[in-house]
């Protein structure tokens, strides 16, 4: 993994945490939307296969996690804010909550992608999630370069790396 993403961050009101990342990446808009939006094969080469998606306002979505096992794990779910080639907005099920990608032009060929996900948990959730969606975003800064993710060969070992800065920022 060569792509260096800068450390998320949170904000606690209660139980509910708010997780931001901030990603400017070499690609243009018109890459990043459909890797990061679901269109095609686009979530599955970083984050999840899309067994359902319908991309309007409302739409169900179903993403199975690919590094639970072969078969993976679905979480549905629906799509509460949609603005194409700028906002996605995901609701799932579960401890997932609310996951939000928002692109922008940045400079002349590059984008600006602010992630957010709302999750309700506890501080370990918390730190899980942070060290999972960086993970993430590595694989999609690495998908968008041509070398998407093989499901096959993950093991937890960055994931764990991850998690041990983020409890060590505490």
């Amino acid at each position: 993994m060569n792509k260096v993403i800068e450390q998320g961050t949170s904000r606690t009101e209660g139980d509910t945490h708010t997780l931001h990342f901030t990603l400017h990446l070499p690609h243009p808009v018109e890459q990043v939307w459909p890797v990061v939006a679901g269109h095609g094969d686009g979530l599955r080469d970083w984050l999840a296969a899309a067994d359902t998606f319908e991309p309007h306002l409302g739409g169900a979505v179903a993403l199975r996690w690919l590094n639970t096992g072969p078969d993976g794990e679905a979480v549905p779910g629906r799509i509460t804010a949609w603005d194409v080639e700028r906002v996605a907005e995901y609701t799932l099920e579960g401890f997932h909550g609310r996951i939000r990608f928002h692109v922008e032009p940045y400079g002349e060929h590059g984008t600006t992608l602010r992630f957010t996900n709302e999750i309700r948990g506890d501080d370990e959730l918390r730190r899980d999630c942070l060290a999972a969606w960086h993970l993430h975003l590595e694989y999609l800064a690495e998908a968008l370069d041509g070398n998407p993710v093989d499901w096959r060969s993950w093991t937890p070992d960055r994931f764990q790396e991850l998690r041990e800065t983020y409890a060590d920022r505490d």
